[in-house]
């Protein structure tokens, strides 16, 4: 993976607790449990200005591969759409365009999520920046990347879609099972 990396970074977690660190902050933070073999368009915490200047926190450019190094979140990744910052557990590789395909490598990454997990250390299995760095990859022609890449987007968009249908669909069933086993079972007392 290093091969094929503009930099490899991980980010900071600015003091808890200390408003001038959260309070009004505009700059989108990531945590390793919004890592969830996504895309990232948005974080549910912010961080402020002054947060980035006092702490190891960073900014990464849009379209990093991002991956999970620590405890229950080890080896899950996602891709980060817009420009953003993240804590430390956070192993973000940043992609050189002329070797790789981002989106191929987000896929290649995560078809190998057992794989890279299995290479945790400690009580906590953790990985560390080393270890993904050191994680081989096949890497096909620039063109044949992105089309592995579109044709997996494909997919997982055809996933994403029936995952966000299916709930109203069973929803659905349930209540037409509810109304027909209610008529049919509603027998009129014999007189």
């Amino acid at each position: 993976m290093n091969d094929i990396c503009l930099r490899v970074s991980s980010g900071a977690t600015p003091t808890a607790g200390r408003a001038e660190y959260y309070d009004g902050g505009t700059i989108p933070w990531l945590r390793t449990s919004e890592v969830r073999f996504n895309d990232i368009y948005d974080t549910a915490l912010r961080i402020t200005e002054r947060a980035l200047t006092d702490t190891a926190a960073k900014w990464i450019p849009a379209q990093c591969v991002i991956v999970a190094i620590s405890g229950a979140t080890a080896g899950r990744s996602a891709v980060n759409m817009v420009p953003l910052t993240t804590n430390q557990h956070c192993c973000n590789l940043e992609i050189d365009p002329e070797q790789a395909d981002y989106r191929y490598v987000f896929h290649w990454v995560s078809a190998h999520y057992e794989a890279i997990r299995a290479l945790g250390r400690g009580a906590r299995a953790d990985l560390n920046a080393g270890l993904i760095k050191g994680f081989e990859i096949a890497l096909p022609s620039l063109d044949e990347q992105r089309r592995i890449a579109a044709t997996l987007d494909k997919f997982a968009s055809i996933v994403g879609d029936l995952s966000a249908i299916l709930p109203a669909e069973i929803s659905a069933r349930r209540k037409q099972y509810d109304f027909y086993r209610d008529r049919l079972l509603a027998f009129e007392e014999a007189a």
